[in-house]
Order: structure tokens, then sequence, then C-alpha cells
């Protein structure tokens, strides 16, 4: 169904919490309580530093001053992985992280996503560390009552309460930061809360706390933390990190009963294939670390050298069993298999037309460049959509002929290039429901695609 933007803004709530703890199970131990309790532990408070930027100022007496900066973190592996935005660790020169007990680090950015803005930093902990309980973002609800946690202004592990505002939320920062599919929320975000936790009721993450707007009150913005997830399995990934490789190909399935990830497919001569996995396995365990989705599986791959081996727990036609993957280096992986997905239906550029007519019962021509300035200054183009199918996906979602589609799930859609990119997508069952957005008039509007077995 078709959904227009709108903007809400809702009543806050604040919370006030005692500072005098109560006994378990006493009136004032409300959900709100035991939702800090539980995932408190697992916040990380960032103090940064860096040389400020004044190249292009007329004066240069402050020049090479430093600048202070603070933000959140979340921690994701015992070991000191900690996920936060890009923007928090942006050009810094140190970095130092206390943790919930008070303990100090010394932290170092491993990798970044400048487009979505995330990061992973890591620190050398001396105990092994809370990991924060995660939780999906799949089934959010209007009004559900959330918690901020984070470094705001510099006060260290402050809470704050709301609901959900609204969902799906698209932001403009700037000319180079945008933000697609945020969760607005009414709990006071302030600077220095970037990067950490949204939580539910039941203390787990369902968001990563990015932006909030200016000159605004209590409208603030979260990641959904499935699709951060989506992001933290790339910047985890073994091969970019410590130069093995796996080769499982893998789809996260994330609803409110299930969260699992299945194995897609093998890469062949990979080390998942020899050690015998086979799509539609569900790996829960590998080694000590219980699998949710693929970023619990490329961190408990990380660390492991060349010729280790680890234990597979996999469930396979609804019965256990335990699989031996041994870590491969990746530097004697056969250049051929570099992004080799093994797929039953392979699309051209000749085809691709027909697979979106199967697919969603749509046919889309691109813009010519005489009609670009049909999508104004916010888009750099789209595609036209020619013939829609009666009855079809995207009838019945709201998709018209005229329209110009401008958007499919986190990317653009302004060419054919573009459109096939998404729908052969190896995690494309991953973004089911298929996020559009398209431009009707003057107006963006915004609609899902079921996605269903095309491959």
């Amino acid at each position: 169904m078709i959904n227009r933007i709108l903007t809400f803004n809702l009543c806050a709530i604040v919370l006030t919490l005692s500072t005098i703890p109560a006994q378990a199970g006493s009136v004032r131990e409300t959900a709100v309580v035991k939702a800090i309790r539980r995932a408190q532990s697992a916040v990380a408070n960032i103090h940064s530093e860096k040389t400020a930027d004044d190249s292009g100022s007329l004066f240069s007496v402050d020049r090479g001053r430093k600048i202070n900066g603070m933000g959140t973190g979340v921690i994701i592996d015992e070991r000191g992985y900690i996920v936060t935005n890009h923007h928090v660790v942006d050009g810094v020169e140190s970095l130092r992280v206390t943790t919930f007990d008070g303990s100090a680090y010394t932290a170092h950015v491993v990798s970044f996503d400048r487009k979505h803005d995330l990061a992973i930093i890591k620190i050398n902990p001396t105990r092994s560390l809370n990991v924060m309980p995660l939780g999906t973002s799949s089934d959010l609800m209007l009004g559900e009552s959330v918690i901020a946690v984070g470094n705001a202004y510099g006060y260290e592990n402050t809470m704050t309460g709301g609901m959900i505002s609204q969902l799906s939320r698209d932001v403009e920062v700037n000319e180079k930061q945008s933000y697609r599919n945020l969760i607005q929320t009414d709990a006071s975000i302030n600077p220095g809360n970037s990067g950490g936790p949204l939580i539910n009721l039941e203390g787990e993450v369902i968001g990563i706390n990015v932006a909030i707007r200016a000159g605004a009150q209590r409208i603030g913005f979260a990641i959904p933390i499935d699709d951060a997830r989506k992001i933290i399995a790339e910047l985890l990934n073994v091969e970019k990190l410590s130069q093995t490789w796996h080769g499982v190909v893998s789809t996260d399935i994330k609803s409110a009963k299930t969260q699992k990830l299945i194995v897609q497919n093998t890469i062949p001569d990979s080390p998942a294939a020899k050690a015998g996995l086979q799509p539609g396995d569900v790996i829960l365990m590998a080694g000590s670390t219980s699998i949710i989705d693929a970023a619990d599986f490329e961190r408990a791959c990380l660390g492991k050298k060349p010729g280790e081996s680890l234990t597979l727990s996999v469930e396979r036609t609804s019965k256990k069993q335990e699989l031996i993957l041994t870590v491969g280096n990746a530097s004697e992986r056969p250049p051929s298999t570099y992004g080799t997905i093994v797929r039953a239906n392979n699309n051209n550029d000749d085809n691709a037309n027909e697979s979106l007519w199967r697919m969603f019962g749509i046919r889309l021509n691109q813009l010519p460049p005489a009609e670009r300035t049909q999508v104004g200054p916010r888009y750099r183009g789209g595609m036209r959509v020619t013939q829609v199918r009666a009855e079809g996906p995207a009838a019945l979602n709201g998709i018209k002929q005229g329209d110009i589609l401008v958007g499919l799930h986190l990317w653009e859609s302004i060419t054919f290039e573009n459109v096939k990119y998404v729908i052969e997508h190896p995690q494309l069952s991953t973004f089911s429901p298929l996020k559009f957005y398209v431009l009707r008039g003057e107006e963006t509007l915004w609609g899902h695609l079921p996605v269903g077995s095309f491959r």
C-alpha cells in the first residue's frame, strides 16, 4: 500500500529514575527499570579528539586547535568490538571508551561504512564484556515505549524514555548524508547519543540512535537494528579484517517470532562447501557463539587463523547435526569465485524488465535526459513505470502507470543496472518486504513489495 510521508509531533515521556535501588519485586521495579538494568552494561561511552579543519579560515591564530567530541557505542562482541556511528569517529586522532563499570580503554577504528553511517571500533578489555541483548525492528509498533541510552552532552549513561513516533522515515541531513527507513522517536536524543542503543521494554536493542532534527524538540531518529545488522555483518567480514574466508552465502530471517540465519548457498570448493553445509541449513551455533544472523556468524569466525576449525551446529530438515568448518586463507581463494553466487535463474541486461514483470508485475523505461527535470533536485533520475499488471504485486501495493520509480530498498533506481543490482542481490529475500519510492506529480510516495521465491 502506498504511504504518504507525514510528520508527527508527539508528546514526550520523561523518565525519572531513583538513585536508591529498590528490592527485586518491588512495585517500583517497573518494566522500564528492568529493561535498563538488562541493557546498560553493554553501552560504551565514547570520547574523541581531533584537530579542527581551519584550512578555509582567513585567520590562522587557532589553526591546529583540538576539538573534543563525544558519542555512544553498543558492545556487540565480548572481545571488545563496538558499533557506533561513522560520524562519531570520522577523522578522530584518538578515541577513549568508558564502559558501564567505569573502566577506560583506548580504542581504534576497525572498519566503517560512510554511506550508512556505521562503524566498528575495538578496545582490548581486561575481562569479557557484556553484549547488548539483540531485538528485532521487524515488528515495531507506533506508540511502543522505547528508551535511548547514551553519553548525552557528555553525561555518561543517560537514560531517556519515549515512544516510537513513526516508522520508515527518510531524512536528508545535508548534500553528503541522507538516511532511509529510520525509526522516529520522541525519546530525548542529544549530542553524544549518536551511536547508542534505542531499546524496547525487554531491554533489547531495536535501533542505533543516529540523528536529531535541528531546531525541533522530541524528534530523534534511529537506524532499525535489522538494517544495521546487515551492515555490521559486512563491517565484520573476516575476509576484509583477518584475510580468512568461509564461503557461506546466507540470508537473515527476522520477524517477531523468528530470528535465524539460513544458508542460501556455498561457494564451490570453499571451506563451507567442504564442511558439508547445504542450502536451507539453519546455523544455530558456531563454536561457542549462538547464531542469530550473519553478523553473529562473522564474529564467530573472526580471530580464527587459517587452518583453525570450529564446530557448527545446524538444523537440516528439522534435525540437528554438527559439522566442522575449517577456516581458509583468503589469499588461496580461487579468483574465479569472487562475486560467485549460485542462482537457479541468472538474468542479463536484455531480460531485466521481464524479471520485473514476473516478480512484481511492472515494466519500466529509463527517463530520458529531457524528462529528468521531473524528479526535481531531490533525485538524480528515475525509471518510468510504463505498464502495471492488474492484480499484480505492484498494482496491489499502489504503484500506477506513469509513476517514476526513484528508489528500491537502500539504493536509487536510475538505470536498469541499478534495478538489477537489487533484484539479483544475494540477500534479496532479507529485504522482504522490498521498500520502494515513487514520484507521483510533486509528491514522494512509498510502499512495500513482497519478495517471493523468484530465483
